[in-house]
């Protein structure tokens, strides 16, 4: 009996195993380098039919063919700079383990560049999506942002890298901090030569990658892992050029790498709108009008004067204490038009348009310097440090003229203009803001697998100081009795003081759960002082105190929170219940004294899931409850007579907005087909959102404003809570290599939709804007000497208002941009450059260019025996379009705004890189360091990001 049953349970393992087939791993490895090799391609072709199944190694040269049936087989192994290995392999019914298979390096430079079939671009693990820098090919001088900027899912939007729908918050490289929070700076100062692959993830905050308990703070985060033969050595870039009309950059980016211990030293000087300096800038400094926002192609709005200089660094104390920081400053200097266009959607006077015309110069100095201190006395037991200081010093000064218009004959399809108000306004000012913050945690394993204990402390200190004198001549044409002539000193002082404390306790319940108790308190006590002297005897002597006041906020909040947590190789789960006693007190101690105290009390639940289709393949959705206290501005009780037509107050009643968010998360990366796929979409519903109430109407009642001088058309905003808010995003995006190209092609589609409330004459109003994205790139993936990203994007735009009272109003607006980035380069160290672009406005303000086209080119001559120098003549903006052009979209009305921009302008530069390494690289065998546009074999990849804790099983 026992014989029968046992024949009969192999019988059935068998008949299952050759049902669901078994697996082949292995190991690909390189005999020259005797390192494993990730990306490799391996093909395991079933015979006789030669149907072919692909895979790619990871990180560790391992690959993986799940449910192979039972039969011969050929296995095929392809790596960049090595002979293809084949190899015969049978499959019968248990799992097939070949070991390490060792590809020999090609004996000859031609079959050094022979690559059968692609690179494959990368890989999805889990929550991170990783990319092979090797599949998506730049020019020698490229930087980081170049290569990066090719990703799928990755794009430029007002100036900023966003990657799959999210703006990028911080770079690291090799698990490390890279100036700070400066995501720009950092992608611009690295070349993309040393770059092994590129890992795009969300960030948790130090507490949770301890913990394994995500509380919510998340970063989108790019982290850059160098080739290891590129992490001892300097290399970087200086540059200067010269053009007519006084025109002038230097600038220069230097990396010092000496394993765990790095110095980056940056700094740039200008007059032609560059923001910071590029390893990866095209010759000329204006090349790629990708400064900063606001539609200009050149440096965006205004003409600036601009100098910098950032230090950044890295290393390892000892073997138990790593540090890093960063030091930034800049002096900034602007220039600047604007025409603002506002069109109200309702108003006391039909059709109520308004249009002002000012000139405005800013100087801005600022120093940030931010300190990491991370101590590791063992495994069980870690202390961080993160102190944090920036300083910035403001002077302004504005001079402007406006004009409120109406249509006084609304039967008429002529608009028959009339006009209410003009004003004249001059204002200087000064500012100084501080801000010193530290972040102090320290983390604890016991002795029992899962049981941890968190304690954090936070400090943040603030202080604003600022004078502001001021000139307004309103002239109101309906009621030339209300015409008025103000000239004050406004001070405004407003210091602030926040702690918050926290620790949080957690223990295993289970082989996959852990549970978690946390207690937090915090303080934010706000005290602003805002006082207006009349000018009266030749001296700002006489204090008005209607326009006067001083206010002190006091935000005490308590909070419990209990959370489990359920984790294995396929899903995560992670639920919670908070419970929120928050106190607000507000008091006025000028001009007179009262007091307002509330009490709030909230349950605050979330919830988490996570679950992987498989290792290329997951989806993430989160739910989250917050709320968020009014600033002390919006508190304050104070006019705001900045701009007589337009007073601001504050409201002492304000409540704690509350709101629910939802966000879903799916990725893919597959890796027969290359296709990367990723969907993001949020929402968000906010109850007691902080709105603006707008009155127009009997505005001499209105308690602040008796004795005040209100001309026609003024109006009084003040914020108020109401409820309605919503908003939701959605954002996709698809790549995948074109063969037949030899370039990467991805397409990226996205929908918004926000719906504000507003109150208008104390009558509840909506305002909805809907947005249509859509976008597409081509980049080049065919050689170092031919490289280009040809890219499109449209922007549809619905605005609606309930306060709209004309039907055939129209408000709705379309913007393209469309752009090609080119480099050329030619015999003998012959470079051309070129970048078009072209943007296309429809719904905007009526005498606004609809059609803008960008050019820039340039041409180089690599000089030197090394080839490192470079001597470039460029110009910038060719066809003198270069324009600023920007919406905004408003509770009452829609502005357009035009400005000043940097226009055509020519360049002579000289540029050398800079690259010295310690050792060979791979494949070159003893040679001499390569010239910056020689290839070399990609190094070994591997991960530096700090492993993620809590993952996995406990």
């Amino acid at each position: 009996m026992k014989s029968c049953l046992l024949f009969l349970l192999i019988f059935f393992s068998a008949l299952s195993a050759h049902a669901q087939g078994v697996s082949v791993t292995g190991t690909v490895s390189s005999a020259y380098h005797k390192e494993t090799l990730p990306g490799a391609t391996v093909q395991l072709i079933m015979l006789p039919d030669s149907t072919r199944t692909a895979v790619g190694t990871d990180k560790d040269g391992k690959f993986i063919f799940q449910g192979v049936q039972p039969g011969s087989y050929a296995l095929l192994i392809n790596y960049l700079g090595h002979q293809p290995l084949s190899k015969a392999v049978q499959v019968q019914q248990v799992a097939v383990h070949l070991g390490t298979l060792t590809l020999v390096e090609s004996s000859t430079l031609l079959k050094e560049i022979e690559v059968v079939g692609q690179i494959p671009p990368g890989t999805q693990k889990g929550d991170t999506t990783v990319f092979n820098a090797a599949a998506f090919k730049v020019s020698d001088d490229a930087s980081a942002e170049d290569l990066v900027t090719k990703l799928p899912g990755v794009t430029v939007t007002d100036g900023k890298i966003q990657a799959q729908g999210e703006d990028v918050r911080q770079v690291l490289v090799d698990g490390k901090r890279f100036f700070g929070e400066d995501a720009n700076t950092a992608l611009r100062n690295l070349p993309a030569e040393v770059i092994e692959n590129i890992e795009i993830f969300d960030k948790k905050s130090d507490q949770a990658e301890f913990s394994g308990f995500d509380d919510g703070n998340r970063a989108k985060t790019i982290n850059i892992v160098t080739k290891k033969n590129r992490r001892k050595g300097q290399f970087g870039k200086v540059a200067a050029g010269v053009g007519p009309d006084t025109k002038y950059m230097a600038g220069a980016s230097v990396n010092f790498f000496d394993d765990g211990r790095r110095l980056t030293v940056n700094g740039l000087a200008n007059n032609i709108n560059m923001q910071d300096f590029s390893v990866g800038e095209a010759p000329g400094g204006g090349m790629r009008g990708r400064r900063r926002s606001g539609g200009g192609g050149s440096g965006g709005a205004g003409i600036s004067t601009i100098n910098t200089l950032g230090l950044n660094y890295n290393d390892n104390w000892g073997e138990k204490i790593e540090v890093s920081g960063h030091y930034n400053y800049s002096n900034n200097h602007n220039e600047n038009n604007r025409l603002v266009f506002q069109d109200y959607f309702k108003s006391t006077f039909y059709d109520q348009q308004n249009t002002t015309d000012s000139y405005n110069t800013n100087r801005t100095e600022n120093h940030s310097v931010n300190f990491r201190f991370d101590y590791k006395p063992n495994d069980r037991n870690r202390l961080l440090i993160t102190p944090r200081l920036s300083l910035q010093n403001n002077d302004t000064y504005s001079s402007s003229m406006g004009l409120s218009v109406y249509d006084q004959n609304p039967e008429n399809e002529v608009y028959d203009q009339a006009i209410l108000t003009s004003r004249n306004n001059s204002s200087t000012a000064e500012n100084l803001t501080y801000n010193l913050s530290n972040d102090i945690n320290f983390s604890h394993r016991f002795n029992k697998p899962g049981r941890t204990i968190t304690l954090g402390l936070n400090l943040n200190k603030t202080l604003n100081d600022g004078e502001n004198y001021q000139i307004n001549d309103v002239v109101d044409f309906q009621r030339p009795e209300k015409s008025k002539y103000l000239n004050q000193l406004i001070t405004a002082s407003q210091s602030g003081f926040t702690w918050r404390g926290n620790v949080a306790v957690a223990e295993k319940v289970g082989e996959f759960a852990r549970v978690q108790a946390e207690y937090s308190v915090s303080n934010r006590n706000q005290d602003s002082e805002r006082l207006a002297y009349d000018w009266e005897e030749n001296d700002y002597t006489n204090l008005n105190t209607r326009l006067s006041n001083s206010f002190v906020s006091d935000y005490l909040r308590q909070n419990g929170k209990a959370s489990y947590l359920y984790n294995t190789e396929k899903v995560r789960v992670q639920v919670e219940g908070q419970y929120q006693v928050a106190n607000l007190q507000n008091q006025q101690e000028f001009p007179t004294d009262y007091q307002l105290d509330r009490t709030f009390h909230n349950l605050l639940p979330s919830a988490q899931l996570e679950y992987k289709f498989s290792k290329t393949k997951n989806v993430q959705l989160d739910y989250r409850t917050n709320v968020d206290a009014p600033s002390v501005s919006q508190l304050q009780e104070v006019v705001d007579n900045n701009n007589p037509l337009r007073f601001r107050v504050g409201n002492t009643g304000l409540v704690q907005e509350f709101s629910n968010s939802a966000n879903l998360r799916y990725r893919s990366f597959n890796l027969d087909t290359k296709r990367v796929f990723t969907f993001f979409v949020n929402a968000t519903k906010t109850d007691d959102y902080i709105t603006n109430s707008t009155t127009e109407v009997n505005l001499e009642s209105e308690p602040l404003l008796r004795g005040l001088e209100i001309s026609q058309g003024a109006q009084l905003i003040r914020p108020v809570n109401l409820d309605g808010s919503w908003s939701t995003r959605a954002f996709m995006s698809f790549g995948q290599p074109v063969s037949f190209l030899k370039s990467n092609f991805s397409v990226n589609g996205s929908m918004g939709f926000n719906k504000t409330p507003g109150l208008f004459n104390g009558e509840a109003f909506f305002s909805t804007s809907t947005n249509y994205g859509l976008g597409a790139s081509l980049s080049s993936n065919i050689s170092e000497n031919i490289d280009f990203n040809a890219s499109t994007h449209s922007s549809y735009n619905v605005v609606n208002s309930t306060l709209t009272l004309r039907a055939q109003q129209n408000n709705n607006y379309f913007i393209q941009n469309s752009s090609l980035r080119a480099s050329l380069k030619f015999w003998k160290g012959v470079i051309y450059r070129t970048e078009v672009s072209h943007q296309y406005n429809a719904g905007l303000s009526g005498d606004i260019n609809p059609h803008i086209t960008l050019l820039n080119m340039s041409i180089s001559k690599r000089v030197f025996k090394s080839q490192k120098g470079e001597i470039s003549l460029s110009v910038n903006d060719l066809l003198g379009q270069n324009v600023s052009v920007q919406r905004v979209i408003a509770d009452a009305y829609i502005q357009d705004v035009q400005s000043t921009v940097l226009q055509r302008f020519f360049m002579f530069t000289f540029s050398y890189n800079i690259r010295s390494f310690t050792g060979a690289a791979p494949g070159e065998r003893g040679r001499s360091q390569r010239a910056p546009g020689d290839r070399e074999d990609r190094g070994t990849r591997d991960n530096q990001r700090p492993a993620r804790q809590g993952g996995g099983r406990y």
